[in-house]
């Protein structure tokens, strides 16, 4: 176990003097000769940032820094015991070093920007890579831990985004020469997703900021986890079937998609798809038909995910109702088939609670339940925004406003739409356009795109919301 950082920090101390050397002494901070010990003494303050996150260093935690960087710190490592490191103070005065940017990973962002190199995606990697090594030293790895990594990860993350969305601004402003013929595009390999590319797709969702929390900690666990077995060490066998509350178009399905890819990224299943099915689709009306359908459902979810919508409904009925059946043999299937599917089941917070206590086995083997809130108006006028710019359309000042007053006065209840809703609030505003421009013979560009006012109906009226129908057909 001494020896888990070696490999990881040799490979970043090989990348950041490699690019500490290309950069040579022309810049300000990076000095010759001095590259691979600027290097390792950076690998060093990243490793003893992660360790000083819980406050407290275990032996093999300091013994597996020893190892990994006596070679290249004698001065302050040769000789030392974890006792002597620890109350040397060494590993607790990086505490803050993952707190924000280093000056090394400063300077890489800066050459990137300024040229069409890529020194500070490879220091990203190779740091992620350290950090990760770290949590997987301890057999328990705190939530606290997984938390550090993952805003660690998101901090260098953002700053290279950001220099790379501004490097390329400014090359779209640039006079350029005669246009090359486009490459054809290259097809879409039947391999995982980047992990990367799904944590930014799942960051870019609107809202939802505690579940993508909680999703970022299940997936920092998982590549822990990896680490530890690679190595051959003991990892805790943890259940990775989940429970999503809240009410309808809070993205569940959309986190659910994204879960399942991560999920096939990290080789926790071999597909990755998700399959959805309800109560329609796992419950049959005559005896013995129920269990055959469940079987179904669960073989075409293999190596995947299986999303159970409005999961509570199966156990609404009475004791001859064929939904009690339904859960019993799901949760036959999820013990026969643990190491091949992963299910979510979805609905209503209180509903789902019931759902659990209707069959001891449920507990233990659904441990997480992740709440999707219901989104403020705020977000979902940028759901609204959204659609507009997917579909052409923008929203001026009036239907801004308009449709504000419009959210704010639905009631934020029980089946409330939520993502639903706004979508019928954009397709009711566009067919309301329509019909204000259909005397127009010849729109203008600008008319044909702009959302006005006009187009959104007053608060009560217009498309139906959360299944009910408006306020004005109340009254009829």
């Amino acid at each position: 176990m001494t020896d888990s950082l070696v490999e990881p920090s040799h490979r970043f101390i090989e990348v950041a003097t490699t690019a500490l050397k290309l950069l040579g002494d022309g810049m300000a901070g990076v000095g010759p000769g001095t590259w691979r010990q600027d290097a390792a003494l950076e690998a060093f303050n990243l490793a003893c940032g992660l360790v000083a996150v819980n406050h407290q260093s275990s032996d093999d935690e300091l013994w597996a820094i020893m190892a990994a960087f006596g070679p290249f710190l004698e001065t302050r490592l040769a000789g030392t015991t974890p006792d002597a490191l620890r109350d040397s103070g060494l590993v607790e005065a990086q505490g803050d070093f993952i707190a924000t940017p280093s000056r090394m990973f400063e300077l890489l962002v800066a050459a990137d920007a300024a040229g069409a190199s890529s020194h500070a995606r490879s220091y990203y990697s190779a740091a992620v890579e350290i950090a990760f090594a770290v949590a997987a030293i301890d057999r328990h790895t705190s939530e606290t831990e997984l938390t550090a990594i993952e805003q660690f990860r998101g901090m260098l993350l953002r700053a290279i985004e950001t220099m790379e969305t501004d490097r390329k601004v400014g090359a779209q402003a640039m006079p350029s020469g005669p246009r090359a013929e486009p490459a054809p595009a290259p097809e879409i390999p039947l391999t995982p997703r980047p992990l990367d590319d799904l944590l930014t797709e799942l960051d870019d969702l609107i809202g939802l900021e505690a579940v993508k929390h909680e999703v970022k900690l299940v997936t920092n666990l998982l590549r822990v986890q990896n680490i530890r077995r690679e190595r051959g060490l003991p990892v805790s066998d943890q259940s990775r079937h989940l429970i999503f509350t809240g009410n309808p178009g809070t993205g569940k399905t959309t986190v659910a998609r994204l879960l399942a890819q991560i999920y096939h990224t990290l080789g926790v299943v071999e597909r990755g798809q998700l399959v959805e099915t309800d109560r329609a689709g796992l419950v049959a009306g005559y005896v013995g038909q129920t269990a055959p359908l469940v079987v179904a459902r669960f073989d075409e979810a293999d190596q995947g995910v299986l999303l159970i919508d409005e999961a509570y409904s199966l156990a609404r009925g009475g004791e001859r109702d064929f939904g009690r059946e339904a859960i019993d043999t799901i949760v036959k299937l999820i013990e026969d088939r643990r190491d091949r599917i992963v299910v979510v089941m979805a609905g209503y917070p209180d509903e789902m609670e019931n759902l659990i206590e209707s069959n001891p086995g449920l507990r233990s083997r659904f441990p997480k339940s992740i709440h999707f809130p219901d989104y403020s108006t705020d977000e979902l006028l940028q759901i609204v925004s959204r659609l507009g710019v997917a579909a052409g359309y923008q929203l001026d000042p009036g239907a801004t406003a308009g449709a504000r007053r419009w959210f704010d006065f639905i009631e934020r209840d029980q089946g409330f739409g939520n993502g639903r809703t706004a979508r019928n609030l954009f397709e009711y505003a566009v067919a309301a356009q329509a019909t204000r421009l259909a005397p127009f013979e010849h729109p203008t560009d600008a008319q044909l795109t702009a959302l006005v006012a006009e187009d959104i109906p007053p608060p009560g009226t217009g498309p139906l919301t959360a299944g009910r129908p408006p306020a004005s057909s109340l009254s009829s």
